[in-house]
């Protein structure tokens, strides 16, 4: 039986490599600062990290949207 290829990284975790490769700091950082940021909605969470943190807006969605499905 031939091996199959692992499948690709899909949704907002696809984009933690390129997020710790630009930034400089683990996925365990932003999550941290995410949690620290306090019980905010979806956009004012993006808001804060790009604004606190000078994050793209891509790479701040990304994570804002893995930190909440993990709530």
């Amino acid at each position: 039986m031939a091996a199959t290829a692992p499948s690709p990284v899909k949704g907002p975790s696809s984009y933690f490599p390129s997020i710790e490769k630009k930034y400089g700091k683990p996925i365990a950082h932003w999550m941290q600062a995410l949690e620290q940021a306090g019980p905010l909605k979806h956009m004012e969470l993006v808001a804060h990290l790009k604004t606190a943190h000078q994050l793209g807006h891509g790479h701040a969605n990304a994570l804002v949207a893995w930190h909440l499905a993990q709530k």
